[in-house]
């Protein structure tokens, strides 16, 4: 596998980083070989396994243009090269050396905002959706392309994943996000957002406590795509009746409004 680095930074400073912040940023973990090898797998993936997808698994932000994809999930499902660099190599390595205990490979997700169209990600927290405990689950999150403020990069409230419980979330209308934190924006919030700016190949790993948010593409001509990594730590269970009914609720709400 081709990194821009022979290791990350030592396994311990990672560590201490990722308790302190809720977070970690590498940029780059992969170089500009990889990150074009990546991007040419993505693009076959849009061309042969999207059309094979179920309609809950790929959401388009004009329904009409099938260009306009903005989010997948599952890609590990459909093809074996998304499938290996979700279950082995450094990003799963990263994973285990956050969460302290062996990783579980839960889901390759794909993100994008087209150029001027590309919808706000509201303030959330990737646990609320993931119905676990303990809340011992993390996303990374890579860069495919340049990403700053203008285009979406990410934002982090540093520290929040050591809050009590989860933050309240109510019904956001973002597809694809569908929950948001309803009381964002307090002065601890303001005080410590952190954001995340970087080339392709940074890669980002989050605590699913941590709450972040990214801006609407605002400009007209760069699109912002990424990967997605979700692993769950081997002490998380979680709450299948619970995962399987809000999701039950919330496909026929989308399909009910024709986003889906």
């Amino acid at each position: 596998m081709s990194l821009a680095m022979s290791a990350p930074s030592d396994a311990s400073t990672l560590k201490q980083d990722f308790d302190r912040d809720g977070y970690i940023a590498i940029r780059p973990l992969f170089d500009a070989a990889k990150m074009a090898e990546i991007n040419r797998e993505l693009d076959r993936y849009l061309r042969d396994a999207v059309p094979k997808m179920k309609d809950t698994e790929v959401y388009y932000e004009d329904r009409a243009d099938r260009t306009s994809v903005k989010q997948m999930m599952y890609l590990e499902k459909y093809d074996d090269y998304f499938a290996e660099l979700l279950q082995s190599g450094v990003v799963y390595d990263l994973a285990e050396t956050v969460l302290g205990e062996r990783a579980i490979p839960q889901n390759m997700e794909y993100f994008n905002k087209p150029p001027g169209i590309g919808k706000q990600t509201p303030p959330h927290q990737d646990g609320y959706y993931f119905k676990i405990a303990p809340p011992q689950a993390v996303t990374g999150w890579l860069a495919l392309e340049p990403v700053d403020d203008e285009n979406g990069c990410l934002n982090y409230v540093r520290g929040s994943h050591l809050g009590d419980g989860w933050r309240p979330h109510g019904r956001s209308e973002i597809l694809g996000f569908s929950q948001g934190v309803t009381n964002f924006g307090t002065p601890d919030d303001v005080a410590n957002t952190v954001t995340m700016p970087g080339g392709a190949g940074m890669m980002l790993m989050h605590h699913c406590k941590t709450v972040h948010w990214a801006s609407p593409n605002r400009s007209p001509t760069r699109s912002r795509r990424a990967l997605g990594f979700v692993f769950f730590g081997e002490s998380a269970r979680p709450d299948e009746e619970a995962k399987r009914a809000y999701q039950a609720k919330l496909d026929a709400e989308l399909a009910a409004a024709g986003k889906i």
